[in-house]
């Protein structure tokens, strides 16, 4: 099959596919090197993690390419029936190509038997659920700082800073183990292992939404989602509806504003929110106190390469 890394990709959208699948990989040194061969081969970039228990990951390139990445990987029966979200962007979301070995394709901490998760539920039947104003808890079992810009209607959240601490919280859901739970994440991934995970401690009528939040914004967009979606590359936020309105608000000023950065302080690193002014004013640094620290970081790499004794930062 002809490579494709050199097509004329100026002006072409760029599509994104976002995938995952639970399923035995024998050896997974051996396929990451030769799935590693084939995506750098087609100029694919992307990052994709891979372990005993499946494979989970996202690439980029325009159309050909990802139609091609899809072609080659449902070409093995492992894979057969994966499902494929695709987004489409005007810039390329990653810079490179990685791929990753791990114990676990999404970081849980506890080991669930995958085959007692929660039923699937269609975005058609949450739709209506929604509209018939049915009684059910809608649980997002995303990290803090996906929830900040972006949940579905009424949804609650356990406060988890990493998928890890979902264990650890789920007694805050103590009084509605007899209640409908309908769990949603990005893609779906994070759900099979949570949704599982509800059903062993005794929660008794758990379900998540098949192929998770991108899924129902493609089939019902502008209804129950508010704001938009984080997504791990460097986009960091993606619209679901068309004029998404933010729900998240500035750290710095408090104006309504989802615009994810890392503090420049490198000391902090914090993920947080500011908005174009406060990204000005602050140097993209979270707080005033940061913004002085990283200052002298930025005078002392002058300093080191001059010769001359740095600062200490209090």
């Amino acid at each position: 099959m002809r490579s494709i890394t050199n097509l004329n990709q100026e002006n072409k959208e760029i599509h994104i596919l976002l995938f995952y699948k639970y399923v035995e990989i024998k050896n997974p040194h051996s396929f990451s090197k030769k799935h590693l061969k084939f995506c750098k081969e087609h100029g694919l970039l992307g990052r994709i993690l891979i372990g005993k228990e499946g494979i989970n990951g996202s690439i980029s390139g325009v159309k050909e390419q990802t139609e091609l990445y899809k072609r080659e990987l449902t070409s093995d029966k492992r894979f057969s029936d994966m499902t494929f979200k695709e987004d489409i962007g005007k810039m390329y979301p990653f810079t490179k190509m990685n791929i990753r070995i791990r114990k676990e394709i999404v970081a849980f901490g506890r080991k669930v038997n995958l085959e007692n998760k929660g039923e699937y539920i269609s975005p058609e039947k949450l739709y209506n659920m929604y509209k018939n104003n049915e009684d059910f808890v809608m649980l997002d079992a995303r990290n803090h700082y996906e929830h900040k810009v972006g949940k579905f209607k009424n949804s609650i959240h356990l406060n988890i800073k990493t998928f890890r601490e979902f264990p650890k919280k789920i007694n805050q859901l103590e009084d509605k183990k007899d209640k409908k739970i309908v769990m949603y994440c990005t893609g779906g991934v994070r759900c099979e292992k949570a949704s599982a995970y509800l059903k062993e401690k005794g929660f008794k009528e758990v379900y998540h939404i098949k192929d998770g939040i991108i899924n129902f914004g493609k089939e019902y967009p502008n209804s129950y989602w508010e704001g938009k979606l984080f997504v791990f590359d460097k986009r960091l936020v993606t619209p679901v509806n068309k004029g998404d309105e933010p729900i998240a608000k500035c750290k710095l000023c408090g104006c309504l504003c989802d615009l994810y950065m890392n503090c420049r302080n490198l000391k902090c690193d914090e993920l947080f929110i500011a908005c174009h002014e406060c990204q000005h004013k602050y140097q993209h640094c979270c707080s005033k106190e940061c913004q002085k620290e990283f200052l002298i970081q930025a005078d002392n790499k002058a300093r080191i390469k001059q010769g001359r004794p740095i600062k200490v930062i209090n």
